[in-house]
């Protein structure tokens, strides 16, 4: 019987994961599929009780249903339950368990390009359902201090009250740092920006991107006139997928040349 698995979300159009899945499944002789299926919260406990009826066998979680399907399963795992935040789930002895594979693929994605955090100044952009997992990834890395800030203030008020070494910033304050995260949606649409001004910065930054469909955002195109280091998001997808994929399968795809070939226009 050939086994199931999605990415949930809304929007999930862009998302790379089957291509990545399909092909560790078929280079590994595993009878799976992996598609996408855009979902409404009101759907999440029907999902759930499709892995636990054996329907489905894994699914991964995007935007916005992080948090909102942790009321729905079994367990989680101690990663998931440190940053509240679920992207992987699958049964295990008869229990829907949710795992957090974002911190890994946040973490991995910048040793892959040799960044070295550790004493620097991060900021982040955003409180949706990825902050807490690049939060608890930068503190891993001994990041010396994390500054964010939200359109929505009392979004990162509440995150706050979890890591209260944070320092908030009022939407359009700006800070020292050494490394820039955008964590919100805002360029997934080619037309989207970030009203935050980065034109006067002294000297090269990092500027990281979580989106990577479309691979250049505004927010990184900015980046790179400005003459600074710029990385999207592909990399921390594939970690993440590379982590999802062992936990399901017992198992760790190689990220060889042939991988990369296959996915590097994508």
């Amino acid at each position: 019987m050939t086994k199931k698995y999605f990415i949930i979300g809304n929007p999930v159009e862009h998302s790379l994961s089957p291509k990545i899945h399909n092909f560790w499944f078929k280079q590994n002789n595993i009878d799976a599929t992996y598609e996408k299926k855009e979902i409404s919260e009101s759907e999440l406990p029907e999902v759930v009780k499709d892995i636990r009826d054996d329907k489905i066998y894994g699914i991964n979680v995007t935007v916005p249903f992080k948090q909102k399907i942790i009321p729905f399963l079994d367990k989680l795992s101690d990663l998931a339950k440190k940053t509240e935040s679920v992207n992987t789930v699958y049964k295990i002895d008869n229990q829907v368990v949710g795992d957090n594979t974002d911190v890994y693929g946040f973490k991995m994605s910048l040793i892959n390009q040799n960044i070295e955090l550790k004493d620097k100044i991060a900021f982040i952009i955003g409180a949706g359902g990825v902050v807490p997992s690049i939060i608890t990834a930068l503190k891993d890395l001994s990041i010396k201090k994390i500054f964010l800030t939200n359109r929505t203030f009392s979004k990162i008020e509440k995150l706050k009250i979890k890591h209260p070494e944070l320092q908030l910033l009022k939407w359009g304050e700006i800070t020292n740092f050494d490394i820039v995260i955008n964590a919100t949606s805002v360029g997934l649409n080619f037309e989207d920006k970030i009203d935050i001004n980065f034109k006067n910065l002294k000297d090269h930054k990092i500027f990281y991107d979580t989106i990577y469909n479309p691979p250049m955002t505004n927010f990184l195109s900015e980046a790179k006139l400005g003459g600074h280091n710029f990385l999207n998001g592909k990399l921390m997808l594939i970690y993440q997928a590379q982590k999802a994929f062992q936990n399901w399968n017992n198992l760790l795809p190689n990220l060889d040349k042939q991988f990369f070939d296959f996915i590097k226009d994508d």
